[in-house]
């Protein structure tokens, strides 16, 4: 219990192929779920919802209709502007919390890492190898950088164009198709839910995958081991 201080959801930090306890990672889902569930609601109501702001005050009957026999009515009316900028610091935070995870050193800054192994301290830990959800991670960065494009297509452009010298990308239009983002957060979510409510990491069985076809050479000997009579040994050594 007084290890979990030092160690975090590490069975070893000093080990060649590390293992994380997968109860931790499974709370720490749970945590980071809130996450897609907000950048749902937001995109939703920027792709769906209404472009306009109408005084309800000034609407009025024109006592005309068009060819369907529908009422016209006449109000005031403005275009309504987004501020994504409390949206695009929360994408931040989420692309630092999956970077952090990556590496032993930097997960010690990680605050939901820190919740979720105080939370998991007194459960039984399960071992998994750090490479399979280091794997899934990136797949998850992967969707929040893509997701920030989005909410800041402008400062994206102005970085291209920086770095390449020219004006390749425009700068004041939007050249990400909303689906794009509106897809891979609903796709984020699911992933989530399937770690925190049944401890399936798609991101694992990708990796996985990579590996049989040859795409992925990054197989650690503790993917291979973790079942091992020697592995249930020491899981069974550190529980007690």
């Amino acid at each position: 219990m007084g290890k979990w201080w030092k160690n975090l959801w590490f069975q070893d930090p000093k080990a060649k192929d590390i293992l994380i306890n997968d109860t931790a990672v499974r709370i720490r889902a749970g945590i980071l779920i809130l996450i897609p569930i907000f950048l749902s609601y937001t995109l939703y109501d920027a792709v769906f919802g209404s472009r306009w702001i109408v005084d309800s005050n000034s609407v009025h009957d024109t006592f005309e209709t068009d060819f369907d026999e529908h009422i016209i009515y006449a109000g005031q009316m403005i275009r309504k502007t987004y501020d994504y900028t409390v949206q695009s610091w929360v994408l931040v935070y989420a692309f630092f919390e999956m970077v952090a995870s990556m590496f032993v050193k930097t997960s010690y800054l990680s605050p939901t890492i820190w919740i979720a192994s105080f939370l998991a301290r007194n459960k039984p830990p399960v071992w998994k190898p750090l490479v399979k959800k280091r794997f899934a991670w990136f797949i998850g960065a992967s969707f929040i950088a893509t997701c920030w494009v989005f909410f800041n297509p402008d400062k994206f452009a102005y970085f291209v164009n920086g770095i390449a010298h020219t004006t390749l990308l425009s700068t004041s239009e939007q050249y990400l198709p909303y689906w794009i983002p509106l897809t891979l957060v609903w796709v984020c979510f699911g992933f989530m839910w399937l770690e925190m409510a049944l401890g399936w990491c798609a991101g694992c069985q990708l990796h996985t995958l990579f590996v049989k076809l040859g795409i992925l050479k990054e197989e650690c000997e503790a993917c291979n081991d973790i079942f091992s009579p020697e592995a249930q040994k020491m899981r069974e050594k550190n529980r007690s």
